[in-house]
């Protein structure tokens, strides 16, 4: 989570909304990691999920995560649910819980929705507050005078 926090604080400082991932392997090395660059590069889709699982995937050279974590500072959204279920990654960790736009647990809880072929053990709330504050910081300086 330390690395996922240290990208979402880059993703802040070029005008992102302060997110990072990482994705591991089994032995918890890093092979995969991302950070919000949706305004860097005018994407819709470029979440810090989506940038660490390509990442992850090109370095392992294959589509299906499943034995990887994906660890990410906040709550994954349900487009990013969806590419982790397509991703099959096995575990997720995320820190601040997302009440408007979660996808796993808060609003939605696609991740563990047993009517899908694929599901993923999801942990919530890790170095919640740290993550918290990132986001809050971002946003009351945005809406500041």
């Amino acid at each position: 989570m330390t690395r996922a926090l240290d990208l979402a604080k880059n993703a802040g400082a070029h005008g992102d909304v302060p997110v990072g991932a990482v994705v591991t392997d089994l032995s918890g090395a890093i092979v995969g990691e991302g950070r919000n660059l949706r305004e860097q590069h005018r994407d819709p889709l470029a979440h810090a999920e989506v940038v660490a699982l390509r990442a992850a995937a090109e370095a392992l050279e294959s589509w299906n995560l499943e034995h990887c974590t994906l660890v990410v500072t906040l709550e994954p959204c349900i487009m990013c649910a969806g590419a982790i279920l397509q991703a099959r990654v096995g575990r997720v960790v995320f820190g601040a819980w997302d009440e408007k736009a979660g996808g796993a647990g808060s609003m939605y809880d696609l991740l563990r929705d047993r009517r899908l072929p694929h599901r993923a053990e999801v942990v919530g709330g890790v170095r919640e507050d740290d993550a918290a504050a990132l986001l809050r910081e971002f946003f009351d300086a945005r809406r500041s005078p």
